[in-house]
């Protein structure tokens, strides 16, 4: 079996390494199963009632910028990949 190594950018090596990813890693449950039930939750009005205005955000940005976060990370996985095999 073939060994691959892939390097990343010095930007990306210090974000993995620092305490935002932990942080990012956590919001990844979030993302995925709190944020939409407390999206429904506050469509029904049974989930902090009158503070709709900074929930409903706060759920959205969870839900579309921690998967952002790993696509950009992706991305440079695979860019670094396609190089390797060409």
């Amino acid at each position: 079996m073939d060994r691959i190594t892939i390097e990343v950018d010095s930007k990306w090596a210090k974000i993995i390494r620092s305490p935002v990813f932990f942080i990012i890693a956590a919001l990844q449950g979030v993302s995925i199963s709190f944020a939409p039930y407390f999206l429904y939750l506050s469509g029904q009005g049974r989930f902090f009632p009158g503070h709709e205005r900074i929930i409903v955000p706060l759920c959205f940005a969870i839900i579309f910028l921690v998967p952002a976060f790993y696509f950009a990370l992706g991305s440079s996985v695979v860019r670094e990949l396609k190089r390797k095999a060409t």
